[in-house]
């Protein structure tokens, strides 16, 4: 038995591939429960952000091929079509790889604080769903702790360096008079927010919060002081927009080139920043080959992130070094169960043991036997029943010439010489 790791991410494909296995909330309990029935699979847990897809297993065996099989088949993918873009990490390899991933390490920006908490949702989906148990849920739980450390101990979060911050930077380039911009916000999760709050410090015009649910949008507009509109309503708002920040879970474009040429008109050409962050892509891939519109997906943002982050790479040496100490630590912890079936049988049996001596002793007490000898006798029987097959076997290996066992024993009791 043994961890396993099967996942994509924005180091080993690009967004139209990652989008075709991405896993949406609506999909994911179904999902869960589909990989478990599988008698490899123990245990099971399922991270999907708009740069990675990643399965987490405590299987049976180590067999190369369940995970990739399950996962083709769920997505309706040919077999193997998209292999080449997965990796695979075994062992203390997919332990260190979770905590690499909790920390930001192996994040588009370094060190960004937005997976964990990714992650964390995920370990919650999991619970909900029953597919996680001891060995996986210990797993997470460490990986939150590491993290924490990781945040405490090293200076791997004091840049402020996100996809959001990347996002707002290259809009900075294009329109130098943030305060003379309007900015188009769809969706109201998290990267969406950390747009708003980094546009609201860059002192931007105004802040449009477009989302489905319009009680989302409208308490997120309270916080930036901007007003919020249903998805329905976009359209109408479109013109208004120099930037359009996009990150839904929607599966299908919600943005089309329809929509983009309209709003172009009223705008008599003054050209829109499109930023689309979301996987599946929110806003459709043509509207990038239109004049005046300067379209960006996750993938584009790389170079602009590289600015800043010399210090969270110094930073993450210090905490691959934790990293490190910390997989030992659990691979410790994991050695460590495998005396616990053995520490329940010994304790097991020592309470029958007991058991049976007892009702003996209370028995002899019936009978008037003085309660001084009676405890003396089950004193007696008690130590005896306990020691005679370890006696037994240390005697034995004394006989074949055998120091491991009584070395071992030594151990067992603190036995000094």
């Amino acid at each position: 038995m043994q961890f396993v790791t099967y996942g994509i991410n924005h180091n080993t494909a690009p967004v139209n591939i990652r989008e075709n296995i991405a896993f949406n909330a609506d999909v994911l309990p179904a999902a869960l429960d589909s990989l478990t029935q599988h008698p490899n699979v123990n245990e099971a847990v399922i991270i999907s952000t708009c740069n990675r897809t990643e399965i987490y297993c405590h299987l049976n065996d180590d067999s190369d091929n369940t995970i990739s099989e399950w996962l083709h088949q769920f997505h309706q993918q040919p077999d193997n079509a998209l292999a080449d873009y997965f990796y695979q990490h075994k062992g203390n390899d997919a332990i260190r790889h979770l905590l690499r991933v909790a920390c930001g390490l192996d994040s588009m920006v370094l060190g960004e604080p937005q997976i964990l908490g990714q992650i964390k949702t995920a370990y919650s989906q999991a619970l909900n769903s029953k597919t996680i148990g001891k060995l996986l849920g210990r797993l997470f739980q460490h990986s939150f702790t590491v993290a924490k450390q990781v945040r405490t101990d090293t200076a791997i979060g004091n840049s402020p360096v996100s996809v959001a911050f990347a996002a707002v930077s290259l809009a900075k380039q294009i329109f130098s008079k943030m305060a003379d911009s309007t900015a188009l916000l769809i969706g109201a999760g998290e990267t969406i927010e950390l747009a708003a709050r980094h546009l609201k410090d860059n002192g931007i015009g105004q802040i449009i919060i477009a989302n489905r649910t319009i009680e989302k949008a409208h308490n997120l507009a309270l916080q930036v002081e901007g007003y919020a509109i249903s998805l329905s309503e976009m359209p109408a708002h479109l013109a208004k927009a120099d930037i359009v920040i996009s990150s839904t879970a929607s599966q299908l474009p919600i943005l089309g080139k329809g929509s983009v040429e309209r709003a172009l008109k009223q705008r008599k050409r003054r050209p829109i920043f499109m930023v689309d962050i979301a996987v599946p892509r929110d806003i459709e891939p043509e509207v990038g080959n239109m004049e005046d519109i300067y379209l960006y997906c996750v993938d584009d943002l790389h170079d602009i992130i590289e600015e800043n982050l010399q210090s969270r790479r110094d930073a993450a040496q210090q905490a691959e070094e934790i990293i490190d100490t910390q997989v030992e630590h659990f691979v410790s912890w994991l050695r460590s169960q495998d005396a616990v079936p053995v520490i329940q049988f010994i304790r097991n049996h020592a309470e029958q043991e007991k058991q049976l001596l007892l009702q003996k002793a209370l028995k002899q007490l019936d009978q008037g036997i003085a309660a001084e000898q009676v405890m003396q006798d089950f004193a007696r029987s008690f130590t005896n029943k306990l020691l005679h097959e370890p006696s037994r076997q240390l005697r034995q290996s004394g006989f074949d010439s055998d120091n491991n066992l009584v070395d071992a024993t030594r151990r067992l009791f603190n036995i000094k010489d």
